[in-house]
């Protein structure tokens, strides 16, 4: 298993889905942690979870917020190194999708998600380099298979996470000399409800869950956990010598094309 013993980690978006299951992960492992999420109810709920995971919880540190105010982000990096003294692991998890083409998004849709998915990243990307720099640390970027191939009816979610990969890949090698790795994961269909959230109906959403076993070789769909577990291997030491990759957490669905 890795080893993220107290180990310092950021992980954004941290009140539900993929970010909450991250959360609970490295809890597990020893790590202690700085969580934001917008939903206060929820990230205390997290927070639970880590507590039963094995994180004591006076190495828990919640900061609620929206991660696109640049307070709120500020506040986080802040109040992490004066509780714990350092920032060993940045997970950029915090995501947001929304379904429209080209023809019908609206602008103001799209920027929200270009400030969610790409500029938040970089912004507390930036804050914590100093920080990273002084442990050697590690940033793991939640990415998705839309970053890797296209698909119709998603166009804004799909460039963000384009840009998330080639950030990923031009960070790793400008970190590379000091000693800070920056990889990704790009999970498949994982149920996290984040189609939903997308404007996806439930009735659509089952239908979407059962074709989804079609489009994935091994036949099913992710789980968050098995996304938490990638993750976690790209922050330990375990890892060591890899940077600037991007991992597929996607039962082989990048390997396919229609036939």
């Amino acid at each position: 298993m890795p080893d993220l013993r107290e180990k310092v980690t950021i992980i954004t978006g941290a009140s539900s889905g993929i970010g909450k299951a991250t959360a609970v992960e490295f809890a597990g492992l020893g790590a202690h942690l700085a969580l934001t999420g917008r939903n206060q109810e929820n990230l205390q709920a997290t927070a639970k979870a880590c507590v039963e995971a094995g994180t004591p919880q006076d190495k828990i540190l919640l900061v609620t917020g929206d991660i696109c105010d640049e307070q709120v982000r500020k506040n986080l990096v802040g109040q992490t190194v004066q509780k714990f003294g350092r920032i060993d692991v940045l997970v950029n998890n915090a995501g947001r999708g929304k379904r429209a083409t080209i023809e019908a998004i609206e602008m103001a849709d799209y920027d929200r998600i270009m400030d969610v998915n790409v500029r938040s990243v970089v912004t507390l990307t930036q804050l914590c380099i100093q920080h990273l720099t002084k442990t050697k640390g590690a940033v793991v970027n939640v990415s998705s298979v839309n970053g890797t191939r296209a698909f119709p009816g998603l166009l804004a979610y799909n460039m963000s996470k384009s840009a998330l990969d080639q950030f990923t890949r031009c960070v790793a090698l400008e970190l590379a000399s000091k000693q800070i790795r920056v990889n990704s994961v790009n999970p498949g269909v994982i149920e996290t409800g984040i189609q939903k959230r997308s404007g996806m109906s439930e009735e659509d959403y089952v239908k979407f869950l059962e074709h989804s076993k079609t489009t994935h070789a091994l036949g099913r769909v992710g789980d968050v956990s098995e996304v938490a577990k990638t993750i976690a291997f790209l922050a330990s030491s375990d890892a060591s010598f890899i940077t600037g990759a991007q991992v597929p957490v996607d039962g082989g669905r990048h390997a396919m094309c229609p036939r």
